[in-house]
């Protein structure tokens, strides 16, 4: 008697929600010392006067404009991108036509300096293989330079992959406090019948654990009696003139760019 193969889950919307609310709410449950870590870190920062500096590369930098720039978030916040290096680091823009740019080492060192930082600035690094050589490069630097360093990642798929960075490390190994995005090896969590995998959750839960840190930091920053630098929506009245004013605070510090 034979029997018959289970047939696989049907991949549909339904699916990937029940899929993605379960994983959000296992990596915010398992990361929540983390979160708090990262929390302290960056309200010690802005309290201290310093900026919360993101950078990711890829779809990793959808995770540095969680952070940077928007309502409901720091005001003190910087995001860094690769094309830095031609709006502000003089490269010509054929530079960005290379499909492997992050994974070049050597372009680190000269994207942090287009950077205006200073010793109280804290640094969230995303990267969901933190394995690519721009990444590592630039953990490295910011730790050399002796800025805190929170990493966004993704421990199951950073584990399996080799690092390609002439170190050999990857970003959770450098940075002081890791927030594991519960993604698994390859992003994708829905498998297809015939190999490979559709229903990327990384971009989904590093946002929401970004909002965790960005909520902690505020309430500490509160607890500490300050008055939490916090954009408003600029398509509200008086928008603007909040976010104007706050931003004066840390002129030529924060990049706001279309």
């Amino acid at each position: 008697m034979t029997t018959e193969p289970t047939p696989a889950p049907r991949i549909t919307g339904a699916a990937y929600l029940d899929l993605v609310t379960e994983t959000i709410r296992r990596v915010g449950e398992r990361q929540a010392a983390a979160v708090a870590a990262a929390a302290r870190l960056v309200a010690d920062s802005i309290a201290a006067g310093g900026v919360l500096q993101a950078f990711g590369s890829g779809h990793s930098e959808a995770l540095a404009m969680e952070l940077a720039g928007r309502a409901g978030g720091l005001v003190p916040s910087n995001k860094i991108a690769l094309r830095d290096l031609v709006l502000a680091g003089g490269r010509p823009l054929e530079t960005l036509a290379d499909p492997f740019l992050e994974r070049n080492p050597d372009i680190a060192r000269q994207l942090l300096e287009t950077v205006p930082t200073e010793p109280a600035d804290v640094f969230a690094v995303a990267s969901n293989s933190g394995i690519n050589g721009v990444v590592v490069e630039l953990a490295l630097l910011v730790k050399e330079k002796g800025h805190p360093l929170i990493a966004f990642t993704s421990a199951e798929h950073s584990a399996q992959t080799p690092s390609r960075h002439p170190s050999g490390k990857r970003l959770s190994e450098i940075a002081d406090v890791v927030l594991d995005n519960g993604a698994p090896y390859g992003d994708a969590a829905m498998p297809l019948p015939g190999g490979g995998a559709v229903g990327a959750v990384s971009s989904v839960t590093s946002a929401v654990l970004a909002q965790m840190v960005v909520g902690e930091a505020v309430q500490r920053l509160l607890d500490a009696g300050h008055e939490p630098p916090v954009y408003l929506s600029a398509n509200i009245p008086g928008g603007d003139d909040h976010n104007l004013a706050l931003e004066a605070r840390y002129a030529g510090r924060i990049r706001r760019t279309a």
